[in-house]
């Protein structure tokens, strides 16, 4: 059987050390997981040319919202945020599209102390923040903050909060620091975007910080909140819930979560 990552680009990803790290200590022999340069525009292709041999896909950008399109069925939370990371190959041939960026932000920040009804700020309103937003839904915030360059940029996240009932309110960039003092900061910008803003935060000790980016690391930002009293919590986290939420729809098997999360470290050694 094989699975692998797709997107542009992706030579760097780590994906397939950690699934076939899992795939080795689950005693998944014959399983491979690999990666596929491919754009949004030629997924649909490559998944129609797909073998029975093929259990999933990992979607990464810019494919994310063009999985959608290439499924049968869709999750009701990939759905909601308009992307998907996952595409599961049933029994029958269809293709399930399912969105596990979401169910592992809340798994890192649960584990990093987030309680229920707690303040948010998201940096960012692209396709992580749509994520962030549906992983605070469940975690039933009080409020979440959106603060991003670009005013139409929130506008377009007004669907996404709408359909899964989480209060959004929005703030401009230039007036972030105001907002560092949540309960829960997630920065879901590219590396570099945050950095500036580094000197200017005046951080709460406690707050949870979750910074998608993890090369470099810590990024300036991270540094500030460790260095303040803050939880911090690194892209490289939620790489890895993601991932084993993922190895389970792929092989209907327990994922060796402790072997996944070492040969990542591994990786980054």
């Amino acid at each position: 059987m094989r699975a692998a990552v797709v997107g542009r680009p992706v030579a760097h990803s780590l994906s397939p050390v950690i699934h076939n790290a899992g795939y080795a200590a689950a005693g998944l022999t014959g399983w491979s997981y690999s990666r596929f340069e491919c754009t949004a525009e030629e997924l649909a292709g490559l998944v129609a040319g797909l073998g029975p041999e093929w259990a999933g896909m990992s979607v990464t950008m810019p494919g994310k919202e063009a999985a959608l399109a290439v499924a049968d069925e869709v999750s009701p939370v990939a759905a909601a945020v308009g992307a998907a990371n996952t595409l599961v190959r049933r029994p029958d041939g269809s293709w399930y599209a399912d969105n596990t960026d979401v169910t592992g932000m809340v798994e890192v920040l649960t584990a990093a102390g987030c309680a229920t009804g707690a303040t948010v700020t998201v940096l960012g309103a692209g396709g992580t923040a749509r994520a962030a937003l549906a992983a605070a839904a469940r975690l039933k915030a009080a409020e979440v903050t959106v603060v991003a360059r670009r005013p139409e940029a929130i506008d377009e996240l007004g669907p996404v909060a709408r359909a899964v009932c989480v209060p959004l309110a929005s703030a401009d960039w230039d007036g972030a620091s105001a907002h560092a003092r949540a309960d829960v900061v997630i920065s879901t910008v590219p590396k570099g975007v945050a950095d500036p803003l580094a000197a200017h935060f005046d951080w709460r000790p406690g707050t949870v910080f979750f910074d998608v980016v993890y090369d470099p690391w810590p990024t300036p930002l991270a540094a500030a909140a460790l260095a303040a009293g803050c939880r911090v919590v690194s892209g490289l986290d939620l790489l890895l819930a993601q991932a084993v939420g993922q190895f389970e729809q792929f092989t209907g098997v327990p994922a060796p979560v402790d072997a996944m999360r070492a040969a990542l470290a591994a990786a980054r050694a």
